[in-house]
């Protein structure tokens, strides 16, 4: 565990903005020699336990998306639960960990996607947004499905666009199989296939439930 000290030291070798704190370095460092080296090195916050505490960021940010997914869906837990509304399952790991969906109550059945969409080309994300949308749509339920978004009008673009099935279900083979299965080449597009089910699944806004997800 990273300690305060340790995380003090990072910052003063980061400084208010490392860009500079760097400029400064490579500024500074002309003409070093191996007399001078350690002087130089501890006067611009260079020791183990900066070292330590930059491991340890680095081990963190491996899990931040993880992260951000659930903490983005308990966040929303208080805004979404209605009066006798209960969970059944939440998964907050990678992927559903044996979960059919993100979230399920009595009520429900929820995915999530904590994307801040920025426009143009977007493949991985529009594939993953339509697997999701496909798993809500097929799934034999009366309850009622949400697909959550940190807004709604990239994916709303997406879901009513001319994209090809056949490139949106390319990298993902259990989802291209069980829909092909399901209709051939009945829908040769995203709107084909979104047009006949937008009603089935309920697409909601959740950029003012965790703000602090909200890019500008």
């Amino acid at each position: 565990m990273t300690t305060d000290t340790e995380y003090s030291e990072l910052g003063k070798f980061v400084g208010d903005d490392l860009t500079t704190s760097l400029s400064r370095i490579e500024q500074s460092i002309a003409r070093l020699d191996s007399k001078r080296c350690q002087a130089f090195l501890e006067t611009h916050g260079v020791n183990p336990e900066a070292m330590e505490a930059a491991s340890e960021i680095k081990k963190l940010s491996g899990q931040i998306n993880v992260t951000i997914h659930a903490l983005g869906i308990l966040a929303c837990l208080p805004h979404l639960l209605m009066e006798n509304e209960q969970v059944e399952t939440v998964s907050l790991g990678a992927g559903n960990t044996g979960r059919k969906f993100d979230l399920e109550t009595n009520l429900r059945i929820a995915e999530f996607k904590f994307i801040n969409w920025r426009g143009g080309p977007e493949s991985i994300r529009q594939n993953g947004i339509f697997k999701d949308f496909f798993e809500l749509a097929e799934e034999e339920t009366i309850k009622k499905k949400y697909l959550y978004l940190l807004g709604t009008d990239h994916a709303l673009r997406f879901f009513n666009g001319g994209r090809s099935l056949t490139s949106v279900l390319s990298k993902n083979d259990a989802t291209r199989m069980r829909f092909r299965k399901l209709y051939g080449d009945r829908y040769l597009t995203v709107r084909d296939y979104f047009a006949e089910r937008r009603d089935s699944v309920d697409i909601v806004d959740v950029s003012s439930w965790v703000p602090a997800f909200v890019t500008q």
